[in-house]
């Protein structure tokens, strides 16, 4: 690989995990914030069991995840990111490490929660890659397996946080959204279109999720390429 490519990718992955590789920026801030919010959204019980995802691919939603799994571990909390999106996985890219083992590995049976999760480069965090691609990803993430790792992995984390395919494209964030004490919806300015985002709300309610709020991505500021906006529902 030619080193103006390699020096491309790192800068890709950098931005991805900013709020690991650069905790003092205003976006790292925007992360907390969103964190902050999703703390107060539900104040009679604490929220151990997230899901967050879109209307449509390309909104953030995967870079959105890992930065708030970051900065939910940075504050002390013990959080485990599972990637649950069987069809086209992305945070092993985003976190630099192998994915022959993962979810669907643990939901056939195949191995155990704990041999499959990985630790990160962030204290405190751990990763549950998606593994293998199976060919039945709604019913593995519906299956009795998947309320067995729920109920194991509450017992070593304090926070479990799913990223999961788009709404509008396959059932798998509703299922999942039903099991979840919350839910996060990315939006992306200028390319989510208005009736996308209401009719993934509406799949959403129909699954009775719990919707938190919304992150709205690529917002364009003076000073900044890129910022967070969190609304509650």
């Amino acid at each position: 690989m030619a080193r103006k490519d390699r020096k491309q990718i790192f800068q890709l992955q950098n931005r991805s995990l900013i709020s690991m590789t650069n905790p003092k920026s205003p976006i790292a801030e925007q992360f907390r914030t969103i964190r902050t919010n999703i703390q107060f959204s539900n104040v009679d019980e604490e929220i151990q069991t997230m899901i967050v995802t879109s209307s449509g691919p390309g909104e953030g939603k995967s870079t959105t995840t890992a930065n708030l799994a970051v900065v939910f571990s940075q504050q002390g909390k013990r959080v485990l990111m599972i990637d649950a999106d069987l069809r086209k996985p992305t945070v092993h890219y985003t976190f630099r490490t192998e994915n022959h083992i993962g979810l669907s590995n643990v939901l056939t049976r195949q191995t155990t929660l704990e041999e499959a999760v990985q630790t990160t480069a962030q204290e405190n965090l751990w990763l549950l890659t998606s593994g293998p691609i199976p060919p039945n990803p709604s019913e593995l993430l519906g299956s009795k397996g998947m309320q067995n790792l729920l109920e194991k992995a509450k017992d070593e984390y304090d926070l479990i946080i799913f990223d999961t395919p788009p709404v509008l494209a396959v059932t798998d964030a509703q299922v999942l959204s039903n099991l979840a004490d919350g839910v996060v919806l990315v939006v992306s300015s200028g390319k989510t279109e208005t009736d996308a985002a209401k009719k993934a709300k509406e799949l959403l309610d129909s699954a009775k999720a719990k919707i938190l709020g919304v992150v709205l991505n690529n917002k364009k500021q003076e000073e900044s390429h890129y910022y967070y906006y969190y609304g509650g529902k």
